[in-house]
């Protein structure tokens, strides 16, 4: 309520009118605020920069750092826009499959056995969209040690999930001041703050990105809308006790779709630390059919909880994962209960 206050406040007092492309300063010291009281991170205002959504920042950052030819990593399960902003910058994406075993999350000897001299940037989630794998400071710790052997790779870390975790204390990477030079933070107020139409997000990072990013974003967009803009310091600075109440319901959701998952037979589930999301492993059902459909891949497993149960899921392959698919708990409790009854049902028909 404070928020949608704020917003209408704005549109009386004048905030109208085109913005600086960067943001409003006392947005981005808001921004800076926020990362110092939340984050323990030292980002002044002139190396933050607000757009119109975390997709745009993301997108800032990717054509900003990305030439022709150039090496990415991106482990999977990942978010389908990274490759897809790299392919726009003709990079070539170097996937880095992360097991269900581990959480889907990577390990410093994966890293080591793809990362070599060519890798110009790198870029992961935590939490993390679509599997809901939140990395811990140890583990990004031992992340470090191996990025600190390559020193031409930048590092995205996507933490727009940041406030949906249920894990307790949200860890950045760039919390380690050996990387702080060449770690992007993008952030933004859609999943924290339910605020997913207003269309604001930011990055913060090195100066000279920053100045890069602002020079593109002014090509591309220019400032970011006004209202929206103080309605996100409100956010910010205000009171956090709706976000965390919001949290706390999608806990309760999550450990119910876990639960009703992991009890059903054939479904491997790991239980999700952040987001909003379930990923489960449903490669058993390949090659089964109800007598109707058979289910040769996460497409077709897919289409028949669509058809069969009247269930929407999304195929795990378009996260780089085909032998699962992504559900999401982000709607009410009795909309849950009855999808994990239809697909308990509709599995119990696969043979």
């Amino acid at each position: 309520e404070h928020i949608c206050i704020a917003a209408t406040e704005a549109m009386a007092e004048g905030y109208t009118k085109y913005t600086p492309v960067a943001g409003y300063l006392e947005f981005r010291e808001a921004i800076s605020a926020k990362l110092k009281r939340d984050n323990g991170l030292d980002y002044p205002a002139d190396q933050i920069i607000v757009s119109t959504g975390a997709k745009q920042s993301l997108a800032n950052a990717i054509l900003s750092i990305v030439n022709p030819g150039d090496e990415v990593l991106i482990p999977t399960p990942y978010w389908v826009t990274y490759s897809a902003l790299v392919t726009l910058a003709e990079g070539n994406v170097k996937f880095i499959k992360c097991p269900i075993d581990n959480d889907f999350k990577l390990t410093p000897e994966q890293l080591e056995n793809n990362i070599t001299d060519k890798s110009k940037l790198f870029i992961f989630s935590s939490p993390c969209n679509p599997s809901g794998s939140v990395y811990s400071k140890d583990e990004l710790s031992a992340l470090v040690e191996v990025f600190k052997k390559y020193p031409n790779c930048a590092i995205i870390s996507d933490e727009i999930y940041e406030y949906i975790n249920y894990v307790g204390k949200h860890e950045s990477i760039a919390q380690f001041t050996e990387l702080r030079d060449r770690v992007i933070v993008i952030n933004g107020m859609s999943k924290g703050f339910a605020m997913t139409g207003w269309r604001l997000g930011y990055l913060a990072g090195p100066k000279d990105l920053v100045q890069a990013c602002e020079k593109l974003q002014g090509q591309f967009t220019s400032g970011t809308n006004s209202i929206a803009q103080r309605a996100g310091m409100a956010a910010l600075l205000g009171d956090m006790s709706p976000t965390h109440k919001m949290t706390e319901a999608f806990r309760e959701r999550r450990d119910f779709v876990y639960n009703a998952l992991n009890s059903m037979e054939g479904v491997k589930v790991r239980n999700p630390q952040g987001a909003f999301y379930a990923l489960p492993n449903i490669s058993s059902f390949f090659g089964k059919t109800d007598g109707a459909t058979v289910i040769n891949n996460d497409e077709d497993f897919c289409m028949y909880l669509l058809n069969t149960a009247n269930v929407s899921t999304v195929m795990g392959s378009a996260f780089g994962n085909e032998n699962c698919v992504r559900l999401s708990f982000a709607t009410s409790m009795d909309k849950l209960e009855a999808a994990m009854d239809r697909i308990r049902t509709a599995l119990g028909k696969l043979h």
